[in-house]
């Protein structure tokens, strides 16, 4: 079990790559959620982001199951759950408006710098999820700096496409 719990939790050994390997983490989802919209849409990226949590929270628990150090850098897993909610704001507009989701390219930016700030600043409740000292606190963090990212890139988008009328 620890041997899948390892490539799972690394995303199969991305979070051994230096400097900053949940940058990496982060920067690889980006052609994996392009490929679950390209594949399935904003459903598959849903189902993505369910599945990924669902088993990097295992994988979290197994490698990190005795160990004094809660969340090793080398576990990247939860970046990638983290990374693709960011996305989700992107994935559905292209998927309701009919839209090819490269041509939101300014989004997927957004939504990738978004993301690594609040996952590096830990602001609020991000904070309080990683002090949680656990696996679930290991993947909570991300998510919720997922939904920040995600509520800026929609902000972002409003102020670029309402306010600013392009």
């Amino acid at each position: 079990m620890k041997p899948l719990a390892r490539l799972i939790a690394t995303v199969c050994g991305v979070g051994y790559l230096k400097p900053a390997p949940g940058t990496w983490g982060s920067a690889v989802t980006l052609p994996l959620g392009f490929a679950l919209h390209a594949l399935g849409g904003f459903p598959l990226i849903l189902i993505g982001i369910i599945a990924t949590f669902a088993k990097g929270w295992w994988a979290t628990a197994v490698m990190t199951q005795g160990k004094k150090d809660h969340d090793p850098s080398e576990i990247v897993i939860d970046e990638v759950a983290g990374q693709l909610i960011a996305l989700t704001p992107l994935s559905y507009a292209a998927w309701a408006h009919d839209l090819p989701a490269l041509a939101l390219w300014p989004g997927w930016v957004a939504a990738f710098l978004l993301f690594r700030l609040f996952d590096i600043l830990k602001p609020g409740p991000i904070g309080w999820a990683d002090r949680r000292g656990d696996a679930l606190g290991v993947m909570l963090d991300d998510i919720i700096a997922g939904v920040f990212a995600a509520l800026g890139v929609m902000v972002l988008a409003g102020l670029y496409h309402g306010v600013l009328g392009l």
